[in-house]
């Protein structure tokens, strides 16, 4: 490794100026003998789509390094940085004056033109120019594979697919077949292949997020082919149709989640649901699979009925209806007087979950349309090769976000206010009384007698002679006489 010193180094110098949330983007741009018509054809569009790919994905701050490879031999290093630079508004204008330099290679001290080595170019970016760490590397390549000019190509297409299968580092992989045709006085070429990785699984969510914000697409217009992975996320779900599910709606929210809107009166909502199984493998037909389905939501995981165990020959792209039958599990959701139904009064109670749908004994096919396009692309070549499954990929699984939406009524919320209300009243009316002076009529030997007190209090009775002969004690019920003296002539009342 120590030849690609200079591509490390270069992506080191341009990690180090980007930011912290950045993830770097190695471009690999083949220059070997193979690529001579890309180079020579006047009316060539190989070097301006490099350029505009890259100013396309490069979001500013990104640690970009734009790099040509071929065969590594010794006085030839491959790949060797082009250009290593934090990207800015100038990523367009330094790419394409970095590509319009570029040359097809010679072998060292020959007249002979460079070979090619797929492989080493994508070892050295994830091993040496990303040193392991996440990022995307860019492979743009007529992907004839022919290390000293071998001529068994399909050999080495396969090993090149084994790195991306096996290689532990790749986790997402894509390829774009685009039409390109070049000539020049020795080989003419149709077609050419970029290969996008996803290094690491952050890598591998950059590289989808990307795809998510249509700015690949704004300059490759044709459908990604996935190489990997091809065991999740395979196929997708929609409800098209649901039937007696009194109390429960279904509808499709922001970020794919499927909403699910329950009355709180049922308890254990049924429903019949027709999904649209939807084949989302570009370039893969799956041939045949057993499809199994459960729903996890709130610590509750329960079997999803469908009405079709297998599916067959469903083509990329395409879809077919799945009866299911499914029961929503909301043994965990809260009682219309608990405190989280209250909480949620007049809006939604939300129990977040997923569908899970998984294919076993799962055999997939490269669909004849695809094999066809490459025929058209790359004559000759033994291209689907490197884009037939791998033989231990016999399972995959897909998983539709869920969300119960349980919506509670007003009038516990409003019961409880009245009764809070009452309660608030009931003490008002309490502390008025309390605090008011209340009038009682005292017969103390044969004189009547008003006296005034207050809940509460104990007022002292006394004779004609001036003499304590009983105590007046005031409640919120009422008066009462208390340590009355033997013998007094004391009395409530006229």
């Amino acid at each position: 490794m120590r030849r690609l010193g200079h591509f490390a180094a270069t992506l080191a110098l341009a990690a180090c100026a980007s930011t912290a949330h950045a993830l770097p983007q190695v471009f690999l741009v083949q220059n070997s003998g193979w690529m001579a018509p890309f180079y020579s054809d006047a009316a060539s569009p190989f070097k301006p789509l490099v350029t505009a790919l890259v100013g396309a994905v490069a979001s500013p701050g990104d640690a970009v390094v734009l790099a040509s490879f071929n065969q590594s031999l010794p006085g030839a290093p491959s790949p060797r940085a082009l250009l290593s630079f934090k990207a800015d508004a100038t990523v367009k204008t330094r790419t394409a004056a970095a590509l319009a330099a570029l040359e097809v290679a010679h072998k060292p001290n020959s007249a002979a033109l460079a070979d090619t080595d797929l492989g080493e170019a994508v070892n050295a970016a994830i091993v040496t120019a990303l040193a392991g760490k996440p990022g995307i590397v860019w492979l743009f390549t007529n992907n004839r594979n022919s290390p000293n000019n071998d001529q068994a190509t399909a050999t080495r297409n396969r090993e090149f697919y084994t790195l991306i299968h096996q290689g532990g580092a790749i986790a997402r992989a894509l390829a774009f077949p685009l039409k390109m045709p070049v000539q020049d006085k020795h080989y003419r070429a149709s077609g050419l292949m970029v290969y996008a990785f996803g290094v690491r699984p952050e890598g591998a969510r950059e590289l989808e997020r990307l795809l998510a914000t249509g700015r690949i697409q704004q300059v490759i217009t044709e459908p990604p082919a996935r190489l990997k992975p091809l065991d999740r996320d395979t196929v997708g779900l929609k409800p098209r149709k649901v039937e007696g599910a009194q109390g429960v709606t279904f509808s499709m929210g922001p970020g794919g989640v499927l909403r699910v809107d329950v009355d709180a009166a049922l308890r254990a909502p049924t429903a019949s649901i027709v999904w649209q199984l939807e084949n989302r493998m570009y370039p893969y037909t799956i041939s045949s699979a057993v499809l199994t389905a459960s729903s996890h939501v709130g610590g509750e995981n329960r079997p999803i009925a469908l009405g079709a165990t297998q599916v067959n020959d469903l083509a990329p792209g395409k879809s077919q209806p799945l009866p299911s039958t499914m029961t929503l599990p909301v043994k965990a959701l809260p009682g219309n007087w608990s405190l989280a139904a209250l909480q949620s009064a007049g809006a939604a109670y939300v129990l977040p979950g997923r569908i899970e749908l998984n294919l076993s004994g799962q055999k997939l096919i490269l669909s004849q349309a695809f094999r066809q396009r490459m025929a058209e692309l790359f004559p000759g070549d033994p291209l689907p090769d490197i884009f037939t499954p791998p033989a231990n990929i016999q399972a995959s699984s897909a998983v539709l976000p869920l969300e119960v939406r349980v919506h509670y009524g007003m009038a516990p919320l409003l019961a409880l206010g009245a009764a809070a209300l009452a309660l608030l009243g009931g003490a008002a009316a309490a502390a008025t009384l309390y605090g008011r002076p209340r009038k009682a009529f005292v017969t103390v030997e044969g004189e009547l007698r008003t006296m005034q007190g207050r809940a509460g209090t104990t007022q002292a009775i006394y004779d004609k002679a001036g003499q304590q002969v009983a105590q007046l004690k005031t409640t919120l019920f009422g008066h009462q006489l208390i340590d009355l003296r033997e013998g007094a002539q004391v009395r409530l009342g006229r």
